[in-house]
Parts: structure tokens; sequence; C-alpha cells
């Protein structure tokens, strides 16, 4: 099985660029997903998020970052 990490980016006019990756085991997957959002987390883009999921379509985890926006 494969792991999947995609990291979203939506600007402020609502344009939403993807960056996927996969990964051969889930230690490696997570550390791909932790580094997304330890960048996320102090990013200039709008929304930031990223997100987990093995190669079957199962969900792992995912979390968006809020910037610059009411909450």
């Amino acid at each position: 099985m494969k792991y999947i990490v995609i990291e979203l980016q939506t600007n402020s006019q609502g344009a939403v660029a993807n960056l996927v990756t996969s990964h051969d085991t889930r230690e490696q997957a997570e550390s791909k997903y932790y580094t997304v959002l330890a960048s996320a987390a102090v990013s200039n883009v709008t929304k930031h998020a990223a997100i987990i999921a093995d190669s079957e379509g199962g969900f792992i985890a995912s979390h968006c970052y809020s910037h610059g926006e009411q909450q």
C-alpha cells in the first residue's frame, strides 16, 4: 500500500493549487504531512491545508490553517 499526502493552497481570490506526493510507508507520509503543516502554520496563503490518504482511498488525517480571514 502507498500513502498519499495532498497539500492544498487557496489564495484570497479562491484559486486552489495542489501538490501531491506518494510515500511507501505511513511514517514517511506522516513526516511529509507534518512538514507541510509546519510551513502552513506560518504561511501567507489564505488557506493552507494537508491531507493524508492511503492508495485505496482511505482517509487518515487532515488539517487546515486559515490566515487573514475572520474566523
